[in-house]
């Protein structure tokens, strides 16, 4: 029954999570075009009054017309929309599946015992240091003189970010490295949020309530903050989907794909940002497509020739599922942390187990993703039977 509750709160967070995030990166993303779209104002009375500048759209059967003032409209309108909710409720949600899946189940999807001998407690108060440490750290750098200088703090925060990667990789499992560093970027972008962009708006309404010309500083540092979170935005989204993809997490180098996904993601985010501008290079786009392109290459299973030596019979391979397996995959589960079998795959029989060879291989041999957390404590020379009775079946086929 636990485990069965715990999947219901999964869901629900899940869903959550998941909704609430389209809403803060869909209104970020918006604001961002919205932004770099602007042309002065038409009318020379918008211009006396301070607007800054004005975009007309089409949407949904409507015309649009926005305008943004230079720092404040004279009087305050009686409605002033916020946009915070939707951070903060990403964030919420989030470090309740954090906590949820990866804390609460640190034995299973945090702490591989053949990367770190770690404790729960020990793995949980490290994550929790890292995603205090990373926002403190981040926050020192813009506040310091290097944050007047875009290309230099954009430098370092680049080399920190690796080095986030490389230590979580050293740490975690590779599933559990990966989440954390995401939480990491994410835990940054919503206390940007939290205590600069919102903060600094608050001050610019406070004057401008009091009939005084507001100071633009708290603005300009909120538009700094604002520019990071987009760039942050498409490695944490990659993050989000890559427990799906074992073979860059499980892979023996997964630090380095993340740092290289991570970077092709930014470079994606800059195109775009810049093409709103109307002056995008194709150099970043087509940087990030090469970087993503030898990741492809450089983790591509390759294949070892097949002799009669190291041909397996089947009954191995049988023995090998059984007992290192079907304890989660399975009809019926033995292992409480999972009421179902992960993502549907039974081997219960030969059957299944021929109808799953190619994902076993993947999982289990290629990228070394299975057992999770090597719970089962599967063996090398098990991993090799696996391997050869793949190779030698396939070679036959």
């Amino acid at each position: 029954m636990e485990a069965y509750i715990l999947d219901w709160l999964n869901i629900l967070a899940r869903w959550l999570h998941f909704i609430a995030g389209i809403a803060w990166i869909g209104s970020s993303f918006y604001f961002v075009w919205l932004d770099d779209h602007l042309q002065p104002a038409k009318d020379p009375a918008d211009d006396a009054k301070g607007v800054g500048g004005e975009l007309w759209s089409v949407h949904g059967g409507g015309f649009y017309h926005a305008q943004k003032y230079k720092v404040a409209p004279a009087r305050l309108p009686a409605t002033l929309h916020w946009f915070k909710w939707e951070a903060y409720a990403t964030w919420l949600s989030g470090v309740f599946l954090l906590a949820l899946i990866y804390w609460y189940g640190a034995e299973i999807y945090l702490i591989d015992r053949t990367v770190a001998e770690l404790s729960s407690p020990a793995a949980v108060g490290i994550a929790i240091a890292v995603l205090a440490g990373g926002w403190i750290v981040y926050d020192l750098l813009c506040k310091s003189p290097l944050g007047k200088d875009e290309a230099a703090l954009g430098g370092v925060l680049f080399v920190l970010v690796g080095i986030l990667a490389w230590g979580l990789c050293q740490l975690y499992s590779g599933r559990g490295a990966y989440i954390h560093f995401g939480a990491v970027l994410g835990t940054i972008m919503v206390a940007n949020v939290f205590f600069v962009i919102i903060p600094g708006q608050r001050k610019m309404v406070d004057a401008a309530s009091r009939g005084e010309a507001p100071d633009p500083g708290p603005g300009i540092r909120a538009k700094q903050r604002s520019v990071h979170n987009t760039y942050f935005t498409l490695p944490v989204l990659f993050v989000m989907i890559s427990n799906h993809y074992a073979m860059t997490y499980g892979h023996a180098y997964n630090w380095l794909i993340l740092i290289a996904i991570s970077l092709a993601g930014a470079l994606i985010r800059i195109y775009f940002v810049a093409r709103h501008k109307g002056h995008a290079s194709p150099v970043p786009v087509i940087a990030a497509i090469l970087i993503l392109l030898a990741v492809a290459a450089a983790i591509a299973p390759g294949r070892r020739a097949v002799t009669g030596a190291n041909k397996v019979d089947f009954s191995q391979l049988r023995t090998v599922i059984h007992e290192r397996c079907t304890v989660c995959h399975s009809a019926n589960p033995t292992h409480p942390a999972f009421p179902a079998a992960p993502g549907g795959v039974v081997l219960d029989n030969d059957q299944q187990i021929l109808a799953e060879a190619s994902r076993i291989h993947q999982q289990t041999v290629v990228v070394r993703a299975m057992p999770i957390g090597n719970l089962t404590q599967i063996t090398e020379e098990e991993r090799a039977i696996i391997a050869q009775w793949y190779q030698s079946s396939a070679a036959t086929e």
